[in-house]
């Protein structure tokens, strides 16, 4: 009797190293494995003759493990999706405003780049070709890459550059959740800072807080510089002592940006991301907002505010209540910024809309251009996740 306890125990135990190795982030299919390793548990004890309440006790305890894991498994996602992405990097002119062009290396041909829009947890695979003639890489802004060191982009250090004409494949899981970003990190001063190297990676929280529930409206601002004398010069550009002379947010300059439109009642979110070289200080007018997330990570005490600086690398989200109808400037208070060249009233500046507000006025900007839509991603947002290009932002080849 003494044996067969020690051997009850023993089996016990070996079910026990097993589900221990199982990761936390518990799926349906490692429940199913649990239960078949009790099950072989089971088979192994009747073999050594474990009788009575040892027996039972290894059954019982196979079961129960499994049945937690299935019970987690019913509170999350199921499996962690596989995601596949394509993109190319690609000569690309651009307007940023009016007739100022600038020669960029583009994902896809578009700036700022497609939307990645995955859930937190998802395994994801991306593709990358370069069709320049410079070497690029991807790094992958605010993603932790745990156990996946070498898919975090960065050239001689983790990968070698992508060379012309090469592709590179990059494997990484979504973690954690909240408003990220990607982009090139060879010779940044240049390729992030003027050249359009930056797109939005939105990775959509398992258990999202009551207030993310009740979003109705969700705008991305990518917020950039450009130096123009370096405009037709790839490979140039950078250095110390240059001035910024054009300002923008998703590749475009007042009056080419686009409204914010929202009806009264919506509760809006704005996610802000410093993607150029220069610190904004963004200000809302006609409204107080929460400062929610700072990096996509919840604040565990947000704050009112109005306006919020917000430096290069960094993204917040901000979120306000649409209470108070009319037409209000969303601008940079770093007043140079709002700058075309030596023209003003120009550079980071939009309005938000209310449904119900005229806005055939001879004299309003936007009275009677056409609206584009998806120019803050808004379309997009509500799309299947996966990844989405944008003709707002399509480009032309440059030569």
């Amino acid at each position: 009797m003494a044996t067969s306890s020690a051997q009850a125990v023993f089996v016990t135990s070996k079910v026990l190293e097993n589900v221990a190795a199982i990761p936390s982030m518990a799926r349906t299919e490692e429940a199913f494995l649990l239960l078949l390793m009790s099950y072989v548990a089971y088979i192994e004890a009747t073999r050594m003759h474990v009788k009575g309440n040892a027996m039972r006790y290894l059954a019982v305890i196979g079961l129960l493990l499994a049945s937690g894991l299935f019970a987690a498994a019913g509170s999350s996602p199921a499996y962690a999706e596989r995601r596949a992405f394509e993109l190319t990097i690609e000569d690309t002119k651009i307007v940023l405003v009016e007739n100022q062009s600038f020669h960029t290396f583009a994902f896809n041909g578009q700036v700022p780049g497609p939307l990645m829009h995955v859930q937190e947890g998802d395994d994801v695979e991306v593709t990358v070709t370069n069709l320049t003639t410079l070497p690029h890489t991807i790094h992958w802004h605010g993603l932790l890459q745990r156990g996946s060191w070498q898919n975090d982009g960065v050239p001689d250090v983790t990968q070698k550059a992508i060379a012309p004409g090469d592709s590179y494949t990059y494997k990484f899981k979504a973690d954690p959740a909240g408003t990220m970003w990607y982009h090139c990190h060879v010779n940044v001063h240049e390729h992030v800072a003027m050249r359009g190297m930056w797109g939005p990676l939105v990775v959509e929280p398992r258990n999202p807080r009551p207030i993310e529930k009740e979003i109705t409206k969700d705008y991305l601002l990518m917020l950039s510089t450009w130096v123009s004398k370096w405009a037709d010069r790839p490979g140039e550009g950078g250095e110390p002592g240059d001035v910024h002379d054009f300002f923008t947010i998703n590749g475009k300059a007042f009056p080419d940006t686009q409204p914010i439109r929202v009806k009264e009642g919506d509760l809006v979110r704005l996610r802000l991301f410093g993607s150029g070289d220069a610190v904004h200080s963004i200000h809302l007018h006609g409204h107080v907002f929460e400062v929610f997330a700072k990096d996509g990570h919840p604040l565990p005490a947000p704050y009112k505010a109005d306006t919020i600086l917000i430096g290069p690398g960094e993204r917040y989200d901000i979120i306000f209540r649409a209470d108070n109808p009319g037409r209000w400037m969303v601008h940079d208070h770093v007043d140079s910024h709002t700058v075309n060249g030596r023209k003003g009233h120009g550079g980071i500046m939009t309005v938000v809309e209310y449904e119900g507000i005229p806005n055939d006025q001879p004299w309003y900007h936007w009275g009677h251009k056409k609206f584009e839509p998806d120019f803050y991603y808004e379309s997009a947002l509500k799309k299947p996740l996966g990844m989405h290009e944008a003709e707002v932002f399509k480009g032309t080849p440059a030569k």
